[in-house]
């Protein structure tokens, strides 16, 4: 029964989206980077997207739970975040999304 219970439970996606400084996208990275390392509990994978050209970014963070995620929120990862908050043109746009369905590559949905 457990296993079907973990079936019926949705991952959430931290979302936000932003823009860095001209020049500051490549710094940010790799500030996003470190930040990303020190999430422990309920992580599950994160992607960084960019605007081919651009200082224009979305950051993807996937989580068991929301709970998990504020969890995460350590004195090293606040601290990692004030490094990169001047590196922001203007602060980002940031959403919580639950995770309704996955779809991974070479596969196929059923039905």
């Amino acid at each position: 029964m457990s296993e079907f219970q973990d079936f019926l439970k949705h991952q959430y996606a931290y979302v936000a989206v932003g823009e860095f400084k001209p020049g500051k996208f490549a710094q940010a990275q790799q500030l996003y980077e470190q930040a990303v390392a020190t999430y422990t509990d309920g992580f599950r994978g994160a992607y960084l997207l960019r605007d081919p050209g651009t200082d224009k970014g979305i950051s993807v963070i996937f989580w068991e739970s929301v709970d998990q995620m504020a969890t995460n929120e350590s004195a090293e990862y606040q601290a990692i975040l004030k490094q990169m908050a001047p590196l922001f043109a203007h602060a980002p746009e940031t959403y919580m999304y639950e995770v309704v369905s996955e779809i991974q590559g070479n596969q196929k949905p059923e039905g």
